[in-house]
């Protein structure tokens, strides 16, 4: 079970049926995210497709909302798990190659994670890149932006693995950097529905480029 239990569920599972049922649901909201669009998502079909009665769907989640948030918590650990999979198994030693494996991983849950192209880290995409929904821009935290989550939540990585000097310098550089790289690639998948190639290529250019000032130079 990921860190989706941590603060969104209305109720910890504790027995392994109980986080099995919690998957489910999670695997069954995905699918039909790529099915019928956000809009089209019901509690009701969630807890039919995953065998569960609509009762036990309340019993963890609030609302559908609650159950994407929990859905976006449950990608975000996955992408953070797959760039740090990458760079312990490559044993990088220049953070230019991190911006690479950060975008890679992003366009590659893009193109095959089931959900990913509607709800990544929060914000819902009725179209694939963007716009957003209105009032998903904080569907993770009620006090912050999803991208300065998923920033914070790069920081960690680029401390810890490429040996970035921690301080406000790095922070607002990293929040800096999420944002323009979600511009991009939002750009890249409306271009192209695999994401358009010479764009991503332009999206780590760019990050490259900026994080230049604030990281170890290579």
């Amino acid at each position: 079970m990921t860190n989706v239990s941590a603060g969104t569920l209305r109720r910890r599972p504790a027995q392994r049926r109980s986080v099995e049922r919690v998957e489910r649901m999670l695997d069954e909201c995905a699918r039909l995210l790529d099915e019928v669009g956000y809009d089209g998502l019901t509690t009701k079909e969630v807890a039919r497709r995953a065998g569960v009665p609509i009762g036990t769907f309340y019993q963890f989640f609030p609302d559908k909302q609650g159950l994407v948030r929990a859905l976006a918590l449950r990608n975000l650990d996955a992408f953070l798990e797959r760039i740090a999979a990458r760079v312990s198994s490559t044993n990088i030693s220049v953070w230019t190659d991190g911006v690479d494996f950060v975008v890679d991983e992003f366009v590659a849950m893009k193109r095959s994670t089931p959900g990913f192209a509607v709800v990544d880290f929060g914000e819902i995409l009725p179209t694939p890149g963007g716009p957003a929904l209105r009032g998903t821009n904080r569907m993770l935290d009620a006090a912050l932006e999803n991208n300065v989550i998923v920033a914070d939540r790069l920081r960690a990585l680029t401390i810890e693995l490429l040996g970035a000097p921690a301080g406000p310098g790095l922070d607002r550089a990293l929040i800096v950097a999420v944002e323009a790289a979600d511009a991009v690639l939002k750009l890249a998948f409306r271009t192209h529905p695999d994401g358009d190639p010479e764009l991503i290529a332009e999206c780590k250019h760019l990050l490259r480029r900026y994080l230049a000032d604030h990281l170890p130079q290579p």
